[in-house]
């Protein structure tokens, strides 16, 4: 899951590097009220240190001691990058040309919170970048520390690690190395996700900032890979990854119409547990079909303590994504083209934008449906499904 912006900001471009990254967190603590003084300094000082370590790309591939494996992968990297600017007219800066190796699974870890009969976030609210659903951490304790706390209010919570964030540009973001521990397909997306959010933002509007970010990252990889005369991404797991989030969100869907149904609580819990039930039931057969046998990939979310909280990150990242696909259309699939109505829909009040997004997603499911069709009828057994909606 690519991790939401952190909340950075305030940076003096009249100044070198080293102090203006200083200025910034500096400014940042100052924002915080009392109550928030401590989350704010632990934010700063993590992301500081990251910038502390970073090596410039073309160092480490120059460096002796860099593995082979790895000189490969950070080589992948540089010509995506280029790609990144050139093809896709992403941000022109220096994010992703400086290398930081970690020593752990994950950069950060963010906690996601609901009430217990509600699928609706808990939000979080910083300076610049407006309320999101979740609050990230550079210490996992910390995040469990937190989710402990908002458990004994009532809530339920859900805490996943992430392997790299966005600071929206206001920092030269590293390529970390728990980006390419998915191997460089997995860095190069992840890349382009987190530079889509450097080059457009929308305040309190995670859904339009993630959709976004998916379909350009989606599409940016398919191009990528054809430049590179690789195959395109394997479309059958890509299916799978649909078919799989689509499940989660009939769940969500459930348990929202469950909330508002009326029944008292002890029912509620009751028919909460009964559903819960039946979708893990329904992945067990899903995972004895011949498509699904070999992949794995959602077993260990599927036998977690399912919960509202843990249903949030797909309902977010997912939402637009098929509307953002017509808009690409319309534009020619000229990336230029694209970004001005992109534009344009940003500008848009929150209510109009999201009637223009849902009439853009309706035009998009129309012509789906009409492809599958056809497709179907000219190769009998196949499945064509719309455009994958990743978790």
């Amino acid at each position: 899951m690519p991790m939401p912006p952190v909340p950075f900001s305030l940076w003096s471009p009249a100044l070198p590097s080293g102090p203006r990254t200083l200025l910034a967190l500096a400014c940042l603590v100052l924002l915080a009220g009392c109550q928030s003084l401590g989350y704010y300094a632990h934010v700063a000082g993590g992301h500081a240190r990251l910038l502390g370590e970073r090596r410039p790309i073309e160092e480490v591939l120059a460096d002796p001691a860099t593995p082979a494996a790895r000189r490969e992968q950070l080589q992948a990297i540089v010509e995506a990058r280029r790609f990144a600017t050139q093809d896709l007219q992403l941000p022109a800066n220096a994010s992703y040309l400086r290398f930081v190796d970690l020593d752990r699974p994950f950069v950060t870890w963010a906690v996601f919170a609901a009430p217990e009969f509600s699928v609706q976030p808990l939000l979080h609210c910083f300076p610049i970048v407006g309320c999101v659903a979740y609050r990230g951490y550079f210490d996992e304790s910390r995040a469990q520390a937190l989710a402990r706390e908002l458990q004994s209010q009532g809530l339920q919570t859900w805490v996943g690690g992430v392997g790299a964030y966005s600071t929206l540009g206001w920092f030269d973001d590293p390529l970390l190395s728990t980006m390419l521990d998915g191997g460089v397909d997995a860095a190069v997306s992840t890349m382009f996700h987190e530079l889509v959010h450097q080059k457009l933002f929308v305040r309190d509007d995670t859904a339009f900032n993630e959709s976004l970010a998916v379909f350009v990252e989606r599409e940016g990889m398919r191009q990528w890979r054809r430049q590179q005369g690789w195959p395109e991404p394997d479309p059958g797991a890509q299916a799978r990854s649909r078919e799989f989030t689509l499940r989660v969100l009939a769940l969500r869907d459930a348990l929202d119409r469950l909330y508002r149904s009326g029944l008292d609580e002890q029912r509620m819990r009751l028919a909460r547990e009964q559903q819960v039930n039946a979708f893990r039931a329904d992945y067990r057969r899903l995972r004895q079909t011949p498509g699904w046998r070999d992949d794995a990939r959602y077993d260990r979310w599927v036998a977690s303590g399912i919960n509202n909280a843990s249903l949030l990150p797909f309902g977010l990242y997912d939402q637009w994504v098929d509307a953002f696909a017509q808009l690409f259309d319309d534009a020619d699939r000229d990336w230029g083209a694209f970004y001005t109505a992109v534009e344009s829909l940003a500008a848009l009040t929150p209510e109009a934008r999201a009637a223009a997004l849902s009439a853009l997603m309706a035009r998009q499911s129309a012509r789906t449906s009409s492809n599958s069709t056809s497709n179907t009828s000219e190769a009998p057994g196949g499945i064509r499904l719309p455009a994958p909606l990743a978790p």
